[in-house]
């Protein structure tokens, strides 16, 4: 890990993000990073805990002076999304992130960096450590799983925490506290088909790469026309579904990424070989057209191949191209409440075709949940229709913004004084924060998120802003010197 990361300002920042990115921390493999922040609240001789789910809390006294304000609670979580390039060779499971500066930003080579969530751990630990800065009564919460279920956040019990304010550290624009955030669902289909042995003679088959893509945050970003690769996949495929049969689809990763890449191969006849690759690359340049702005760097190749063993018949064929085409993907609804806020969306974010086996893997997003489960059963009706099986799991609730809150009474205007009467974006966002869920057991706590400047989540493009962070750091600090005294 280049040295220059440790050299930057604030420099106790910078240096607990090296220390904690040297540490593998996928969602639900967080074995490494709690123990490494168990034995860092236990160096510092405070009162450290580790709950039944795993989740680990840090308790500090308040500093001298800070004795009769509100006591707080500073909450980030541990685990990272794991995305890499396909050329990148890297090991989630075994290697720290390496990472570099370039301009005014910190990037990891070739994977996530991390920063989501990294850099509100960072901060919580740098003031863990200070004995210099003010704060009152402090508990840090560091969850885990956030990621891929939030069942840190859903297993935390009540009456463990005793502040009487949270601070999330998991908002991504330094210009905006967030007071509420949409809750969320997964929705996977299944289904089975039997698969058709192949008669070589006079067959072809072709490999289809679709890549290049941005890719991204499935939540804050799926308002921006960002490609989906499952979706440009689909419709390569749908507009010659006539005169193909797929042998095998692997598109996307993971729910909450907009899917970058996505694989397939189709056998046809060998006397359709012209016709349907001329088919193909005209369909491919519209597509290309289309995403030009957002998209320059889409790719979509067609390679002759070996032909498979076995395809798919027809009917199964058919049934789930039409289904892929069908699920709505992207922003369903705008909420009529709060300007310029999606309400409501999914991400087709993984579908997988072969042996036999169709899986498809979808996260549904909204601040409403009745909305959300509208469009939840959207997706059932539009897979069983398909005759596959569809399973929710992994509901979560949204945040509901308290605009008077008393804690955004003091954010604003300290915001305002440090960037010369700039006022902040006060706003709910599209992604799913672990407030809404801690708000369950802890309905009292006064919640607000806030955070640096990260561009590119959830993606190898993942980058943070170092300007961004002197800001926030210079925020966090004066907040911690103004929190309100107790009741």
């Amino acid at each position: 890990m280049s040295q220059e990361i440790r050299n930057l300002e604030p420099n106790a920042l910078w240096n607990k993000f090296a220390d904690l990115n040297a540490v593998p921390r996928p969602s639900k493999k967080e074995e490494r990073v709690i123990k490494f922040m168990k034995d860092f609240g236990e160096s510092l001789g405070l009162e450290t805990i580790e709950d039944e789910v795993g989740n680990v809390i840090i308790r500090k006294p308040a500093t001298k002076g800070m004795e009769d304000r509100k006591p707080i609670v500073m909450q980030s979580h541990l685990d990272m999304v794991h995305q890499k390039n396909n050329d990148t060779v890297f090991d989630f499971d075994t290697q720290g992130i390496d990472m570099y500066v370039e301009g005014d930003w910190v990037k990891a080579k070739g994977t996530t960096l991390g920063a989501d969530n990294g850099l509100g751990v960072a901060t919580i630990m740098a003031i863990l450590e200070s004995d210099t800065i003010v704060h009152p009564d402090l508990e840090a919460l560091f969850t885990i799983d956030e990621e891929t279920g939030m069942t840190g956040a859903m297993g935390l019990q009540g009456g463990l925490l005793k502040g009487d304010i949270l601070l999330n550290l998991d908002t991504e624009e330094d210009d905006e506290i967030g007071v509420g955030c949409a809750g969320g669902i997964d929705v996977t289909a299944k289904g089975s088909y039997n698969e058709e042995s192949v008669a070589k003679d006079g067959m072809k088959a072709c490999r289809i790469e679709v890549k290049g893509l941005q890719g991204g945050h499935s939540g804050m970003q799926i308002h921006e026309g960002l490609g989906n690769a499952n979706k440009i996949m689909n419709r390569l495929l749908f507009a010659v579904i006539e005169d193909i049969q797929v042998s095998e689809i692997d598109g996307g990763s993971l729910r909450n990424a907009i899917p970058r890449e996505s694989i397939s191969t189709i056998v046809f006849k060998e006397d359709k070989k012209e016709l349907l690759l001329n088919l193909l690359n005209a369909l491919a340049n519209t597509i290309k057209k289309e995403l030009k702005t957002m998209e320059p760097d889409l790719e979509m190749v067609f390679t002759e191949v070996d032909v498979p063993e076995h395809v798919m018949p027809f009917e199964a064929q058919e049934q789930i191209l039409k289904a892929l085409y069908a699920a709505h993907n992207g922003v369903y609804r705008m909420s009529a409440d709060i300007t310029d806020l999606v309400e409501t969306s999914n991400n087709l974010a993984r579908v997988i075709v072969k042996d036999g086996h169709i899986k498809v893997g979808c996260l549904t997003r909204s601040s409403v949940e009745s909305s959300k489960m509208d469009l939840a059963n959207t997706l059932r009706a539009t897979f069983e229709l398909a005759g596959c099986e569809v399973e929710f799991s992994g509901s979560y609730p949204g945040w509901t913004p308290n605009m008077d809150s008393a804690i955004l009474k003091v954010m604003v205007p300290i915001y305002e004084r440090l960037n010369n009467g700039e006022k902040p974006h006060v706003a709910a966002c599209h992604a799913g924060l672990e407030c809404g869920i801690l708000g369950q057991n802890y309905p009292d706590m006064d919640m607000i998120s806030f955070g640096p400047n990260i561009k590119g989540a959830h993606s190898p493009d993942e980058r943070a802003q170092i300007s961004s962070a002197q800001k926030y750091w210079e925020y966090v600090l004066e907040i911690l010197k103004n929190i309100p005294k107790k009741n």
